[in-house]
């Protein structure tokens, strides 16, 4: 799939942007930029789609204040960088802008730090209506990785090459890249897509065997996943038709983990229908496995406990399963990690725990 199209819109966005800006002064008016008010009180659970999107409140940034012409002027240098380094076809990594910032001639335009300038990225996002990675944005290596049958074809800048994602890869599999839309998906054996958080986990799955004895495609999440990695999971259950399981720790955090991959992220509702898989289901640690299999514990944190109580106001998990399972931890105080498993053996989650899940669930 080739990206160079939407290299010149994402450019073309760009500078219609600063064309903008160019145009309210010409005309009298005091420049400004209206975005969603990005805020959690903005943020609303879409129950047709099922993925976190922004309400209808709206701010506005503005040159009528000197804080706001800062951020405009801010835009604007932000805006040349960005065309240019699409002009030349090179990229430059979140952190990167930043520091880059600092050689900019207008000591206004610099940034305070990294948080502003992410925060910059995302607004332009927002208003130009396509991805950082269009910018040619990147942030620093996620190292996520993939591990099953699947064969495809990626770009580089020696050329496209087709891999295959057990056979041409090392037991560290295939690292997603920043951009998974330049992949094209060949072909595959695969039967479902399983989500993993922790890379303990997904290393003991692939020494195991389990990607190829159940025709698996492994996804290393590396806690909480990557823009990347929520992106190319979406992608594989959309356009091959995959179910998608997501297999986490069993505390409130890799409960949301879950959530980010399944209905997306408050800090990135304006992608959340070309990030989240609604029909992503969990497989991951629960409450009641604790109990019937009598898995080594960590008592509840306070910060658990209130976590585990907002999720019960989160429509994300406002379902009957849900509620009877974050009502159970509460209820026994405990939270479990993956690799207590192993307290049944090494090949117990292979050969017993996810097998019987799975087929209860209808996956296999």
């Amino acid at each position: 799939m080739s990206t160079k199209q939407d290299d010149e819109i994402a450019q073309e966005r760009l500078v219609d942007l600063a064309a903008e800006f160019y145009d309210q002064f010409a005309s009298g008016e005091v420049p400004h930029m209206d975005i969603p008010t990005r805020t959690k009180s903005n943020i609303v659970f879409d129950e047709e789609s099922k993925v976190w999107v922004y309400g209808d409140r709206t701010s506005t940034r503005s040159a009528n204040s000197v804080r706001g012409a800062r951020k405009l002027l801010k835009a604007a240098y932000a805006i040349e960088f960005l065309v240019n380094q699409l002009e030349a076809d090179r990229s430059s990594t979140l952190r990167e802008l930043y520091y880059l910032s600092e050689s900019w001639d207008n000591e206004e335009a610099q940034f305070s730090s990294q948080d502003e300038s992410n925060q910059l990225i995302e607004d332009l996002e927002i208003v130009s209506g396509v991805t950082r990675e269009d910018f040619h944005m990147r942030p620093e290596e996620s190292g996520a990785t993939l591990m099953g049958p699947l064969e495809l074809r990626e770009q580089t800048r020696r050329g496209e090459r087709e891999i295959h994602c057990q056979k041409d890869v090392g037991e560290g599999g295939y690292q997603i890249p920043n951009n998974p839309d330049t992949i094209d998906f060949l072909d595959h054996d695969i039967d479902f897509v399983l989500c993993v958080e922790t890379g303990g986990m997904r290393d003991r799955l692939v020494e195991n065997g389990f990607d190829e004895e159940y025709n698996c495609l492994v996804v290393h999440l590396k806690g909480q996943p990557a823009r990347a990695t929520r992106r190319i999971t979406k992608r594989l259950h959309d356009e091959l038709d995959l179910p998608v399981v997501v297999f986490t720790d069993g505390d409130p955090w890799s409960y949301r983990i879950y959530g980010s991959v399944a209905y997306g992220s408050i800090k990135s509702a304006h992608l959340s229908e070309y990030l989240a898989t609604p029909e992503a289901r969990f497989v991951g640690i629960q409450p009641e496995d604790i109990v019937e299999y009598d898995l080594p514990t960590d008592p509840l944190a306070d910060s658990d406990v209130n976590a585990l109580e907002s999720e019960l106001e989160d429509p994300r998990f406002e379902t009957d399963y849900w509620t009877e399972q974050i009502e159970l931890q509460l209820d026994i105080e405990k939270k479990a990690e993956q690799q207590a498993l192993a307290s049944r053996g090494l090949d117990f989650v292979t050969d017993t725990y996810l097998p019987e899940r799975l087929s209860t669930m209808g996956v296999l």
